[in-house]
Parts: C-alpha cells; sequence; structure tokens
C-alpha cells in the first residue's frame, strides 16, 4: 500500500508560491492500478518523486509498506562512464538479484547491440530511456512509478516488448502512472484521479476522471 495522508506541497518561483498538493489524502492499494491525469506544469514530476520518496512533502505522511519502485526515466544508481552491463550488474547486486539475468534481461529489451559496452555517457537521450526503463522492469517492485507513460522511442521491437512485459507485470503487480494524455492510461490504469489546483479527485473509472479532466482544460 502507498498513502498520501493531508499531504502538502509547494514551490517558491521567486514571484509566487506554486501550489503541487494541499492537504490531498489518497491511498493506492496492491492490485488497483492508478492512472493520474495532470495538465502540463502541475506537477507531475513531483507528485511521482513523492512517491518514490525522492522529494519529501512540505506538510503530511507518506507511507510505503511495500516495495515502490523509482520512476521511470529516473536512475540515481547508474553511473554514466560506466557501460550498460556494468550498470546492470552493479545495481542487480545492490537489489539483490541475479546479476546474469539482470543483465540479459537488459539486453534482450534494449536492443542495443554493441551499445550495451559502450559508457552510458555516449548514449542518445532515447537509449539511454530504454536502458533505464529496462532496468527498472529488470527488478522486483511491488508498485511501479510510470511519469507520462513510455519513453519515446523509434525502436518498434523495444516498443513491442516493453508493452507486452508492462502488461504481463499488470498480473501479479500495481502501477501508477501519470499523464497529460488520457489515452496513455487506457492500457494500464483500472481507476484513475485528476491533479488540478493542488487538488487530488479520485474516481472509480478512468471515463469519470476523463470528464472532469477535459471540461477544465477543454472549456
Amino acid at each position: 500500500m502507498l498513502e498520501f495522508d493531508n499531504v502538502s506541497k509547494s514551490f517558491w518561483t521567486g514571484t509566487q508560491r506554486k501550489v503541487i498538493l494541499e492537504r490531498v489524502s489518497f491511498r493506492v492499494e496492491l492490485g488497483n492500478s492508478l492512472g493520474i491525469l495532470a495538465p502540463n506544469g502541475t506537477g507531475k514530476t513531483t507528485l511521482i518523486n513523492m512517491m518514490a520518496g525522492l522529494e519529501k512533502p512540505d506538510e503530511g505522511v507518506i507511507r510505503r509498506d511495500c516495495r515502490i519502485s523509482f520512476p521511470l526515466g529516473f536512475m540515481g544508481g547508474v553511473v554514466n562512464k560506466h557501460n550498460a552491463v556494468e550498470n546492470c550488474r552493479y545495481i542487480a547486486r545492490l537489489y539483490g538479484l541475479d546479476p546474469d539475468y539482470v543483465e540479459a534481461f537488459c539486453r534482450w529489451l534494449c536492443n542495443l547491440g554493441e551499445y550495451f559496452e559502450q559508457p552510458l555517457g555516449t548514449y542518445s537521450s532515447g537509449m539511454r530511456s530504454r536502458f533505464t526503463f529496462a532496468l527498472m522492469l529488470a527488478l522486483d517492485f511491488d508498485i511501479y512509478l510510470i511519469d507520462e507513460g513510455m519513453p519515446s522511442s523509434t525502436d518498434v521491437d523495444f516498443n513491442k516488448k516493453a508493452g507486452e512485459v508492462l502488461r504481463e507485470r499488470l498480473r501479479t503487480t500495481t502501477i501508477v502512472i501519470v499523464s497529460h494524455q488520457p489515452q496513455v492510461l487506457e492500457k494500464f490504469a483500472r481507476s484513475a484521479a485528476v491533479l488540478l489546483n493542488g487538488k487530488l479527485y479520485m474516481f472509480d473509472t478512468l471515463e469519470e476522471a476523463k470528464q472532469l479532466y477535459d471540461y477544465q482544460t477543454q472549456g
């Protein structure tokens, strides 16, 4: 379970205080994947970072009694001067997993060819996204956090395989996915919420959430 209890978060922009969350309470139960709709600039990344424990609330309590992933696209443990092989094996040992398995899984999913032996610092942003996404899926979490859905990639094979892995994971794990595009959430979310003006509105279905979201963002 992941629970926010009366959580508030804001930033000072230099001219005004930007409110991300204002006394928000909600719970993510294991087995009930959640999609959160949020317009750009409302704090999607801050919210997902708070779930992962990368950012702290100003007020309130965040409870985590399960294994929660780092957000897709963030991988503080990878080292740019090391290649993908070295990073895979280091992260595997960090999480107590079989390094051979983690390396083999990432090789299969990333499809990076000879670049798998090259330093991450030489990767394009798309290649790095594919690698960190594969590394996240190679690890064993109860809740996977995804900011804005699948990494942008022109690699058709990667997109197909990564999508299949995610759908398979939905059978045994829970996904929290945050996006400004409703269609991104349709394949993965069982319940939904809308983040607007520091408030999080929870709904049983994505269709109900889309009605509020479309009304607020399209007038």
